[in-house]
This record gives structure tokens, sequence and C-alpha cells, in this order.
């Protein structure tokens, strides 16, 4: 995922409203979201290169999400999957604490992620970013891109303010879904500096991103109920 804004514990009824974008190069092959053949229990799409996925839920009301860090050129080859993180923490019978234990003695074997893990009673973000940082989620509207969590970039922000008011009217699934359909490009004088180009700062900061070989691929809408019942709703774009 390369975009995530999620309301926690503000409506009574649904502890977890989240959307999502995921963005990737469109010659890494992956399934759409589906019911896993060898984990019946896990519903989440499923990169086929690392075998892991970006986001999902399973039977039980646990739900876990990943954000990759972007920082240019320190991107390391020798390193395992970040996908296997999420799927890990919906097939694990583990507390959150427990998995993000597991997870903080292994994360240098990552390059840098954000990691999403909960259940309808409480929540948790994760990063090995630098420092590993690890926090229980107060109840909030949080926005998480590539990376720390509510850094201030110009996509963080538009997304945050617009995730709020769609769920202020309580709109439909459609409303969000054209939310995460924004392409509205930033100004450069807000663009973030991550160690990329400025010609890829410019095509990685809307919602919504578009390009020849890279861009968003999948949105999600993603609710978990106050019985800690999760529904997933994906919309594949390429």
């Amino acid at each position: 995922m390369c975009l995530i804004v999620f309301a926690w514990k503000l409506l009574p009824e649904c502890p977890l409203v989240l959307a999502a974008n995921r963005d990737e190069f469109f010659n890494r092959p992956s399934q759409a979201a589906h019911w896993w053949n060898d984990h019946p229990f896990v519903y989440a799409g499923r990169d086929l290169q690392g075998g892991g996925t970006w986001l999902g839920m399973n039977r039980s009301g646990r739900f876990a999400a990943l954000t990759n860090i972007r920082k240019g050129a320190e991107r390391r080859t020798d390193v395992r999957s970040r996908g296997e993180l999420v799927a890990g923490f919906l097939q694990s019978d583990l507390s959150a604490e427990d998995y993000l234990a597991r997870v903080r003695e292994r994360g240098a074997e990552y390059n840098g992620f954000n990691l999403l893990v909960g259940d309808h009673q409480r929540s948790f973000w994760f990063s090995n970013d630098g420092e590993t940082s690890m926090m229980q989620l107060e109840p909030g509207i949080y926005g998480l891109s590539n990376g720390s969590l509510d850094t201030p970039w110009p996509k963080v922000l538009r997304a945050k303010a617009q995730f709020s008011s769609l769920l202020c009217q309580g709109a439909p699934d459609d409303a969000y879904f054209e939310m995460l359909a924004d392409t509205t490009h930033a100004a450069d004088a807000r663009l973030p500096d991550t160690g990329v180009s400025l010609e890829w700062e410019r095509l990685l900061s809307p919602i919504c991103i578009e390009s020849p070989e890279y861009g968003t691929r999948a949105s999600t809408l993603l609710r978990v109920n106050s019985s800690g019942q999760a529904q997933m709703n994906e919309r594949v774009l390429r």
C-alpha cells in the first residue's frame, strides 16, 4: 500500500473505517482480494512475487495493512518481502503486542515499512524506520503513506480532509472510491524530499497515481464493526 487513511474508534458501531490505495509497478504479478486456498480464513490480495499481501482481514475480524518507507537509494535487495508481515498477522493467533514483539526482533531483515495491525478492540502502528516505533492508537483519524504515521505530505493531508468529510456525512462507498481516484498533483513547493528525483516526487504526489509503468493498482475500503466482523470492498484498477 502507498496511501492509507482511517478512522479508529470514532463511530461506536464501526471501530475501524479504512480507505487505501495500493501503488505498485504494473509488471509485478498479483491477485485481487480473495479467500486464500492455503489459509481459508484469510481474505486479502496476494503478491505473487513475494507471496504476502499489502492489506487484508480474516474471519475473526483481525486486520493488517502495510506501506513501504520511501528513502530513495537506501532500498536493499538482500531482504525479506514486507508483505509477509501482513499475512503473518492474519494467519496468527498471537495478540497484536506479541506479534509485533516478534516483528521487532527481525525488523532489520526488511526494508523500511509501516505496519498496522489490530481488531475491533485495539489497533497498533509499528515501523522499523530508524529507531523502531510502536504505538497503540487512540481514537482519531490517521493518514499513512510512505513516511511515518501522519507525516504531512500533501496527498496525506488532502486524503485525510476528504475522508473526514465523508465520514461526517455518512457517505456511501462510492464516495470513498471517488476520493481514492483523485489524481490532483501537489504544487512543487509542497513536495516532500524523499530521496527520489523531482520528476518522481511529482508523479507520486497524487492520491491516485497514473503513469505508464507504475501507479495505483487497487483501491480498498475496509470496515470492522463493533462485534468484530470485518468487511472489505476492493476495486482493481490495473
